[in-house]
């Protein structure tokens, strides 16, 4: 588990597009930066910040890097936010 806060990493309006295409479907960096106005590095490191705080995954193949929703990654926002519902 990581000590990256996950919802510092989700305050950026950017990493929130990122996690709904990804909520979509898998895609690799250049995928991704088509629907954004910031460039291919910047894309990547908005991954890093989610894949530091495990939000997402990623998995080669071939020379790409595809990059997904980590659901488990999840459970620490989902179980914080609970406890509001409990």
């Amino acid at each position: 588990m990581s000590n990256v806060d996950p919802f510092t990493a989700i305050a950026d309006p950017h990493r929130r597009f990122l996690l709904e295409e990804l909520r979509r479907s898998p895609r690799t960096v250049n995928e991704l930066a088509e629907g954004l106005p910031i460039s291919r590095p910047a894309v990547s490191q908005h991954l890093k910040a989610l894949l530091d705080c495990d939000l997402v995954s990623v998995t080669a193949d071939g020379t790409k890097r595809i990059y997904a929703v980590n659901n488990r990654g999840f459970d620490r926002l989902n179980l914080w936010l609970d406890q509001f519902w409990a």
